[in-house]
């Protein structure tokens, strides 16, 4: 890119200050700024990266023409929709917001103005699940597991809302069927929602997933398992590493896929950048986020029949 986007980042906490750093960094990008709730917060990160602490989100706005929210997932919506008015291009983190018409208004919002709206389901960009997907062809069984030690951000929000949303976006671009029946459970343990789920998806297509989530574990895993009628596939998201088993004859024969390691956070926050500049539909669109909420909120809904 010839001419870097000027960009910033709201809220900086763990997850925002990665944006930060990472947007530093990235040639197409020049890092104008940050804003926080915490200004000292954003004076912290500001310092360390040699760029601008905005005391409000109208100056923020002025300044950048692109920009990743990274606020609690209640104030998406609003902070999404001040930035989008102002004419900022967004990265959202996920999910999109927490109501599918506070997710409708986004998307509107970004339609109106001719902005680009991607949502930060990063595990599209994994390079394990990028050399897997050239061997999926039609999966017929899906089993994730995605545990985490409690982490005291993210909490505003279910298990499913917060975590399993990952998998449920990656399951739904996978399989491209609409869910037929849901079977879900859900305890609450330390934060006020479920902290740990688990949900069971029948598919138009016939294909099952089954999914589990917990933020109160005390092992961190975050793998995926799809088989199909020709092949078995394993994948650790955070390893970064990919499985392929193929029945030949009697036998069962096992093959780690070459793997070429990224760190999935630059290379969806510089797909952010090209997508802004050929203008083109990203990787993950509003649309495709908006689809992972309603799944994972009808879930919810299950969840709490129980």
């Amino acid at each position: 890119m010839r001419n870097r986007v000027r960009v910033g980042v709201v809220g900086v906490g763990y997850v925002g200050a990665l944006h930060a750093h990472v947007y530093a960094k990235l040639p197409g990008a020049k890092l104008v700024g940050v804003y926080d709730r915490n200004p000292q917060r954003a004076k912290e990160i500001s310092q360390s990266l040699h760029c601008q602490a905005f005391s409000n989100l109208t100056d923020f706005a002025r300044q950048v023409d692109a920009a990743s929210v990274a606020v609690p997932t209640s104030a998406h919506h609003a902070v999404g929709k001040t930035l989008l008015q102002a004419g900022i291009h967004l990265l959202i983190e996920k999910p999109i917001a927490t109501t599918l018409a506070d997710a409708d208004e986004l998307r509107r919002a970004a339609a109106a103005k001719r902005l680009i709206l991607q949502v930060g389901h990063i595990e599209r960009f994994n390079a394990a699940i990028q050399a897997a997907q050239r061997h999926l062809t039609h999966p017929r069984f899906i089993e994730a597991h995605r545990l985490s030690a409690y982490p005291h951000r993210g909490t505003d929000v279910s298990v499913v809302l917060d975590v399993m949303i990952h998998d449920l976006d990656l399951v739904l671009s996978l399989v491209r069927s609409r869910p037929i029946q849901i079977d879900a459970l859900g305890v609450a343990v330390l934060s006020t929602s479920e902290d740990i789920a688990n949900a069971r998806l029948v598919f138009a297509s016939g294909c099952v997933a089954n999914l589990t989530a917990s933020r109160v574990s005390e092992e961190s895993i975050r793998r995926i398992r799809l088989f199909q009628e020709d092949c078995y596939l394993s994948i650790d998201y955070k390893q970064q590493e990919a499985t392929l088993a193929r029945k030949v004859g009697s036998t069962i024969r096992r093959t780690s896929l070459s793997v070429t390691r990224r760190p999935p956070l630059d290379d969806q926050l510089a797909a952010f950048l090209q997508a802004i500049v050929t203008n083109r539909r990203p990787v993950v669109s509003g649309e495709d986020a908006r689809q992972a909420l309603a799944l994972a909120l009808q879930i919810e809904r299950v969840m709490r029949r129980s």
